[in-house]
Formats: C-alpha cells, sequence, structure tokens
C-alpha cells in the first residue's frame, strides 16, 4: 500500500540536544493518549476525532440531494462564513479545481465566498455578480450573529427574495448551524430553509469534515466520499501509541524546535493551488496554540515564486524560523520542456525534462541551502493531490495539532483571544449593551 504521507525530521536532529528528543517523545505521546482518552483540556470539543470513521451515508446522499437539485439551474453558490466556516472548504476547491477552470466550460455552479471580510467594494462586486447568474446561498453560522456573515447573509438573502421570491427563495438557501438553538437555527426553522447541524462537540477550525465543508465541496463536484475515506485511514494511522505515528513526530519535531527558540513554522508548499491549504493551516495551529503568551507563529510561503521576495530573508535573516515543506510526489498533469534549435535561452541541457522534475530539484536544492543556513526542516510529501491524499493530509494536520497543542500545555480547542476584537467593534458599532463602552473607546480614537 502506497502511504499516505512521508514525514521526514532528520533535518531538525542537528538542531536540538540530543539528550532531549526522546524527552518530546515520551510528552507528545502522553499527549496523544490525552486526546484518545478525552482526558485532556477542552476534551468536550473532540468530536472532530472520530468523523471521518463514523460518517453516515444518510449525510452522502442529502448533500448529493441538494447537488443534483442545484446542477440543474444554479450558476453560482455562495458560500457565506467565517473562519472555519469556510477555509476548509474554500482549501480543498482551491486545491482541486483546474486553476484556468474560469476559462474553461463548467457543468455545475461557480462555488464563491462571502461573509469572510466587511470590505464594501468585495460585498457590491459579489452583489453585481448575483445579478448576473442564477444565484444559491450556502449560510454558515452556529449562532447566526456573527457580524461578519450575518452581515453577507442579510444582503444576499434579500437579493434571494426579491429577485425570485419567496418559495423560490426558500429552495436556494441552505443552512448549516446549531442542530437546537441560535439566530441561524431560529430562522431556518420559521423560514423553512433545508439545514445541516454542526455538531456541538466540534469547533470551527475542525469542522471540515462536517457539512460545513463537505457541502461546498460537493457542490464544487468534488467526491466527498473520497476525501472521507482518506481521512478515516489518517485517523487510524494517527491513532497508533507509538514514536512511529506521523501526528506525533510532526508535534515532537514542532515542540523542540519551539524550546531551541525557534518561534516562526513557515509551511512552504511548491503548489500553487495549496494556498488556502496554506491558510486553513494557519488558522488551525494560531487559534489552537497562540494562548497564555505562548506558541509558534504560523506563516506560510510558496515557492519557487517567495524565493524570489522572501528567500533572502529565509536564508540569511534572524534564525527564529524553520520550515515544514509540502510537496506532492506525482502530479495529475503532464508538461515537459522543448527542445529549440537556437537555444537563445541557454535552456536546452533541460530539454525533455518535465516541469515537476525541476520543481523537485528546487525543492531538494532549496532545502539543503535553508538547512546550511541555520533553518530546520520538517518534510512532508503526499502521493497526490486527490481528494483521498487531501483529507488524509487535512486530518493529519488536525490530529497533530491536537497533539501539540497539549505537548504546548494548552487548551487547544478554545479561542477566547478572538472575543476581544468583537466587544471593541460592537461598542464602536453601538450595538445594544455596549454603548457605555464605546464612549470610552471613541476618546481614544
Amino acid at each position: 500500500m502506497i502511504p499516505l504521507l512521508h514525514i521526514d525530521t532528520s533535518a531538525v536532529l542537528p538542531f536540538l540536544k540530543a539528550s532531549t528528543f526522546s524527552q518530546w517523545e515520551e510528552k507528545a505521546l502522553q499527549a496523544l493518549q490525552k486526546l484518545e482518552q478525552g482526558t485532556g483540556k477542552g476534551s468536550d470539543f473532540l468530536g472532530w476525532m472520530h468523523l471521518p470513521s463514523a460518517v453516515q451515508p444518510k449525510l452522502f446522499q442529502q448533500i448529493e440531494d441538494i447537488r443534483r437539485d442545484w446542477e440543474r439551474d444554479i450558476e453560482l453558490v455562495v458560500v457565506i462564513g467565517i473562519g472555519g466556516s469556510y477555509l476548509g472548504s474554500k482549501a480543498i476547491i482551491e486545491a482541486l479545481s483546474h486553476p484556468f477552470g474560469h476559462l474553461l466550460p463548467k457543468k455545475g455552479p461557480q462555488i464563491v465566498f462571502a461573509g469572510q471580510n466587511i470590505e464594501e467594494d468585495y460585498i457590491s462586486s459579489l452583489m453585481e455578480a448575483m445579478e448576473r447568474a442564477s444565484t444559491a446561498c450556502v449560510v454558515i453560522s452556529k449562532s447566526g450573529t456573527t457580524t461578519e456573515p450575518a452581515i453577507a447573509f442579510r444582503l444576499v438573502k434579500q437579493h434571494l427574495y426579491e429577485r425570485y421570491g419567496a418559495e423560490e427563495a426558500k429552495r436556494r438557501i441552505v443552512a448549516i448551524t446549531d442542530p437546537e438553538k441560535g439566530a441561524l437555527r431560529k430562522m431556518a426553522t420559521n423560514q423553512g430553509y433545508r439545514t445541516f447541524s454542526i455538531p456541538h462537540d466540534v469547533g470551527g477550525r475542525y469542522s471540515v469534515f462536517t457539512p460545513v465543508g463537505l457541502l461546498p465541496i460537493a457542490l464544487a463536484g468534488i467526491r466527498i466520499e473520497e476525501l472521507m475515506q482518506g481521512a478515516a485511514a489518517m485517523e487510524e494511522i494517527t491513532a497508533e501509541e507509538s514514536p512511529k505515528n506521523p501526528a506525533v513526530q510532526y508535534a515532537v519535531a514542532r515542540n523542540a524546535l519551539y524550546a531551541e527558540e525557534k518561534k516562526i513554522e513557515l509551511l512552504v508548499t511548491y503548489h500553487p493551488g495549496l494556498f488556502f491549504l496554506t491558510e486553513w493551516w494557519k488558522q488551525l495551529f494560531g487559534e489552537s496554540e497562540g494562548k497564555e503568551h505562548k506558541g509558534l507563529f504560523p506563516a506560510g510561503v510558496s515557492f519557487t515564486t517567495d524565493l524570489h521576495s522572501m528567500g533572502q530573508y529565509i536564508q540569511d535573516g534572524e534564525r527564529h524560523v524553520f520550515e515544514t515543506v509540502l510537496t506532492i510526489e506525482k502530479p495529475v498533469g503532464k508538461a515537459t520542456i522543448p527542445h529549440t534549435e537556437q537555444d537563445d535561452d541557454g535552456l536546452n541541457y533541460l530539454a525533455g525534462k518535465r516541469i515537476d522534475y525541476c520543481n523537485k530539484m528546487a525543492a531538494f536544492g532549496t532545502r539543503l541551502a535553508h538547512i546550511d543556513g541555520g533553518v530546520p526542516n520538517i518534510s512532508l510529501q503526499i502521493p497526490r493531490l486527490t481528494p483521498f491524499y487531501l483529507g488524509a493530509l487535512l486530518y493529519f494536520f488536525q490530529k497533530s495539532c491536537g497533539i501539540s497543542g497539549y505537548v504546548l500545555g494548552v487548551n487547544p480547542f478554545d479561542q477566547e483571544g478572538v472575543e476581544a476584537y468583537k466587544k471593541n467593534m460592537f461598542a464602536l458599532l453601538n450595538k445594544p449593551g455596549f454603548e457605555a463602552q464605546g464612549d470610552l473607546l471613541r476618546k481614544r480614537l
């Protein structure tokens, strides 16, 4: 069987004290036990751990029913959500879609996202697009009152009701929300929208394998059954209480480097389609570990592009960074460099070689240069960029994050720090109940 993921931490060891590595392994294995037994901090939010293996065929059928219904006449689906309510599906859709698909004939609707910002030009452009295309909406929010998605949904909902009428608008709206309570659940019940539930014990950044991620991904034409099969396979592998467990190895390496004053982790990719996977990864680890004045700062770069911008800093800047480099063993497509008689560009030495070969040599050369320059390197490789292997990769990161957070000594499943900006924003916007705080804040403007 082809390994789901290959991890190599050998380029980390030269940067660590030899005597400490086994201690970090022991801590990571203890953290894994806490996860598996549900005895660590935030254990009431571990519902994500067995989602892949426990998914019911009924869920796939319900999602397929909506996909088929909308495939008939829907040209544009607006997915409304913020943070974990959109990043997982956006990451997978971007990774598995044709990069120039907007120029090619397409079966099924175009998927776009809203509610992840409150920028007026973006929203007005979305409204213009909805005027030109037959539109439907998936709104994702546990509460229904988070400011950014709530504003977007109010505008999109108004457009759908005015353009199509109440009964047809109802067919064009699906709500993914709390199973029992909250403004969006109440609205969906009163208006008769089709709904899916977000499990009580699954936080937003761990929700990609719930309807939060699965419905938009399926609407984009990606096989969610394969995605979940890959995640289930990784679920089994990462449950093993062994130093060979890849999630344990990753947690060990990054925490050991953090203890050696490496404060920034760069997720490096060599595939442009993985940009939003990096964004999803940044939220997963940043929101899970950035607590109690602790935690690695997660950042991302796309090579070879960023070697011509960030490459100088990584090679010669302050030595507080390490890299986790994600590569893909085999490309899906094929492109070969041609031979020319004139060889004006001096590239005939590459004639007949595949682009992927050049990309891999760039990756290998960069790895060696950065290690020589004092940058530790964790290597991750998946066999191909398919739903199966991408599902395995995302589950790997989720499990690693849970283990790593426990090793760090924080609760990887809460995010109290996110609320600070919200309270200030509510106060400045004169939300009822925040008037006094608003007066104080406006004096500081």
